[in-house]
């Protein structure tokens, strides 16, 4: 019987295995060196997916190699290429230790940071092992100091994941415990001098007064640089990690009393610029070698890791190379070189980053005095701020309403994506629109250059296929003799609109062509449900993005910034900070409303139902609404707002569940239960010959049906907000709603879109931070930067305002 694999293809691999996975380690480390640090720029899952896999080959591959490499010690016909083989296996070690751009993958791989080091253990026992068995060497050298670099580089990044690890984190930033004073001996020495009838008294301090120096934020009385932007938010970095990791803050702290003034006294933009900086100092700290990289020894040993690569290169070309393998001297040239091009690549996005710009150029303190101050604009700050200016805020002017009547424009935020600090969108999922089937559209078409080409040429493509599928189905209706289709089939155009263009067709439409095809065999949907995902695919079909306007930023601003200014007290805070729709409805829509029922039922609807139930009756109400009421120049921004922030709450509540889950549980029934009965009203054959919706797309015609022959129900009598009919309800709020148009129809949108900010503001607050840190790797999240927001302004469950105790001081008089 024979082999079932061939003896050459067995001793082909055994020729070109190591050197093929040689190849492809020093490969998969450009990947990550050079697109790694755009993770925090996209949530494009197939990005994220070459990412994911590059990062996981790359420990496979090294690990792997050394092992062959250790097992075919002695087995090469050429004994002299056994010392381009333990050069090799340092190499590996040195791309075992990872790029600078990425040690961690998720945030769980900082916790398996013991799992690592023990990896390296072994790893270094191995290669030394290999480097032992080619003594005698000609190139000791030059493998001893690789060697020597591939160390310092894992021990980089064995220590970056320690200290990224959370409760190690925690543990660094917790200052040294104070005993406090001992009052026994204080007060026997009080007693001491009041027996000797010595002058004394007792006065209380406050714990400002220990003698601490505050920290101090000197606000300019202009806008801010590109530099203050970042050496301010490196200030409140060091305030933003006792966040992470659940420290509790009072009201006599300094760095929250500071951080509060100054977003206070701040525009919205600043604040934007501000938080952005924020949250990507915490991802260089999770995700990246950056903090350790940013110290004295850190640097020092970057650097000697790097001479000890170019003294190798010196060694490596002035070493006699007689006898070796010529492919196999290239591919350590390769090796080399390359390592020293990423290590300088490494360096100069070292050099570039924000935490550079922050440690060389500190803030003046507050007694510096107002002269040295204002003298601001100095050469090396003028130099920075030329390099910070690529990475500021760039805004697009967009005209939202496709209305000719109105015109409305919104600021649409539209930076270079290389220049991003985060992926700038707010994302989005309609349940109406997904149980029609429609695909979700963008409120604000903004694309790049690099979309706008790509689309262009699709769409040229696509037109030019439909047109050839039009005269190949022309032809055939026809019924052509076969001679004449032969002739015809030997012309250019037709040929290649069965051949080329066909294939092409095919592949420019897989959702159309491929996907409904396959979608409706039982077997594939049996497959695609019992591995989960028909529900990943139809959260990227019918997802949607939308870029962040400055209007949209400023309005969520101010709210925050007002329910600030309202939070006197613990008491207060704590109602402003827990409240998800009743203190807006409370505060502004009672006052208004006529109905005092309809009044009941809309503050019903978000007190006596769970936080994800009142996301998903408010998110059908606002949509039913936003299909039936036209947009005029009156209610166009905030019938835009409630629409964006409506289909973004409902995103995070279904494709973001992990986000999400710490807010509330998630009645995935009751959220099963709503698509099921969208689509069955839809769908269901009676009802669509009555209402004409039959192979209908038409998301306005099918929400005016709902609103029209749903009934408006009686509430039971319940502790809970409970209905058999999910649009039933959403009906009753979105016509309670309604009538809030009585007044004005833009008070009605004015209560939906401060009702949304308020639920995204209650879910920022009571998410876990574990979470918001975990979005950073996936482009960021909207709501993260709203979670920061509020915790500059005091609220959340980790402020306290009670008083401080106090310290007790003995007087002497003289």
């Amino acid at each position: 019987m024979g082999e079932a694999i061939p003896k050459e293809l067995k001793d082909l691999w055994d020729k070109w295995n190591i050197r093929g996975l040689v190849i492809l380690s020093l490969s998969l480390q450009t990947i990550l060196v050079l697109l790694s640090p755009n993770r925090k720029r996209t949530h494009r899952r197939l990005f994220r997916f070459l990412i994911w896999s590059a990062y996981l080959l790359a420990n496979w591959a090294a690990e792997y190699t050394v092992g062959q490499i250790s097992e075919s010690q002695g087995d090469e016909p050429q004994p002299k290429n056994n010392d381009l083989l333990a050069f090799w296996a340092t190499f590996l070690l040195l791309h075992l230790g990872g790029p600078d751009t990425i040690t961690a993958l998720a945030l769980e791989d900082n916790d398996l940071w013991l799992r690592s080091f023990f990896g390296l253990v072994c790893q270094a026992i191995v290669t030394f092992y290999v480097f032992l068995l080619s003594i005698p060497n000609n190139l000791l050298a030059p493998t001893s100091l690789m060697l020597m670099a591939g160390v310092i580089k894992y021990v980089e990044r064995i220590k970056a994941l320690q200290a990224a690890n959370l409760e190690n984190f925690k543990e660094s930033i917790l200052v040294e415990p104070d005993p406090g004073p001992d009052y026994a001996r204080f007060v026997e020495e009080y007693s001491t001098r009041k027996f000797l009838r010595e002058p004394s008294r007792i006065v209380r301090i406050e714990e400002a007064e220990k003698g601490a120096k505050p920290m101090v934020f000197v606000r300019p009385n202009r806008e801010l640089t590109d530099l203050e932007v970042v050496q301010y938010a490196y200030k409140f970095f060091k305030f933003v990690k006792g966040l992470v990791v659940d420290l509790i803050f009072s009201s006599q702290s300094e760095q929250w009393n500071n951080s509060k003034e100054f977003f206070f006294l701040s525009k919205p933009v600043e604040a934007l610029r501000v938080l952005e900086v924020e949250l990507s100092f915490i991802y260089g700290t999770f995700y990246t070698k950056v903090d350790i990289l940013h110290t004295r020894i850190g640097a020092a040993f970057r650097f000697l890791a790097l001479a000890f690569l170019l003294s190798s290169l010196c060694i490596f070309t002035v070493a006699k190379k007689h006898g070796y393998n010529r492919f196999d001297v290239g591919l350590t040239y390769a090796l080399l070189i390359g390592g020293i091009t990423l290590d300088f690549v490494a360096i100069f996005i070292f050099v570039v980053s924000d935490w550079t710009f922050a440690r060389i150029r500190k803030l003046k303190d507050d007694d510096d005095d107002e002269e040295d101050r204002d003298t601001w604009l100095t050469l090396p700050d003028s130099f920075l701020n030329w390099l910070l200016s690529f990475r500021k805020l760039k805004w697009k002017p967009y005209n939202c309403s496709h209305n000719e009547d109105i015109f409305q424009e919104h600021s649409v935020l539209d930076r270079k994506f290389i220049f991003r600090r985060w992926s700038e969108y707010i994302y989005g999922y309609n349940l109406i629109g997904s149980s029609l089937g429609i695909k979700a559209k963008r409120v604000h078409e903004n694309k790049g250059c690099i979309h706008r080409v790509f689309d262009r040429i699709i769409h040229r493509l696509y037109i030019y296929c439909i047109i050839q599928k039009v005269i190949s189905c022309y032809w055939k209706m026809k019924q052509m003799t076969d001679d004449t289709r032969r002739r015809l089939m030997k012309s250019p155009l037709i040929n290649s609109s069965f051949s080329k263009n066909r294939v092409l067709f095919f592949v420019l439409c897989p959702y159309k062509l491929f996907l409904k095809f396959w979608f409706g065999i039982p077997m594939i949907n049996y497959l695609l449900d019992f591995f989960g995902i028909t529900d990943r695919l139809n959260g990227v079909i019918y997802s949607s993005r939308d870029r962040l306007t400055k209007e949209m930023w400023e309005f969520v601003f101010e709210e925050v910034k007002y329910r600030s200014e309202l939070a006197h007290g613990a008491e207060s805070a704590n109602r402003i900070y827990s409240a998800r729709g009743e203190w807006v409805l409370r505060k502004i829509m009672i006052g208004k409303a006529k109905n005092r029922a309809d009044n009941i039922n809309l503050l019903q609807s978000v007190t006596q139902v769970d936080y994800d139930q009142s996301i998903l009756l408010w998110h059908i109400a606002t949509e039913l609404l936003y299909q039936k009421e036209e947009v005029t120049q009156s209610n166009q921004c905030n019938r835009e707002f409630s629409k964006i922030l409506s289909d973004y709450m409902m995103y995070l509540l279904i494709l973001q569940p992990a986000l999400m889950s710490t807010v509330s549980g998630i009645d995935k029934f009751r959220f099963n239960e709503a698509i099921a009965e969208a689509k069955k009203f839809t769908e269901g054959k009676k009802i669509l010959e009555r209402m004409s919706l039959e192979n209908s797309r038409n998301a306005k015609l099918a929400c005016r049906k709902i609103l029209s022959t749903f009934e408006v129900v009686k509430k039971r009598e319940a502790t809970r907000y409970q209905r058999r009919s999910v649009l039933t309800d959403a009906t009753i709020l979105a016509n309670s709603l309604h009538k809030l148009s009585g007044e004005g129809e833009e008070v009605m949108w004015e209560v939906v879109s401060k009702v949304w900010v308020e639920m995204l503001c209650y879910g920022a607050t009571h998410c876990d931070p574990k979470q918001h840190i975990a979005q950073l790797s996936r482009g960021g999240e909207f709501m993260s930067f709203i979670w920061l927001l509020m915790a500059h302004f005091g609220l959340g469950n980790q402020f306290h305002t009670t008083e401080e105790n106090g310290r007790a001081k003995l007087i002497v008089a003289k």
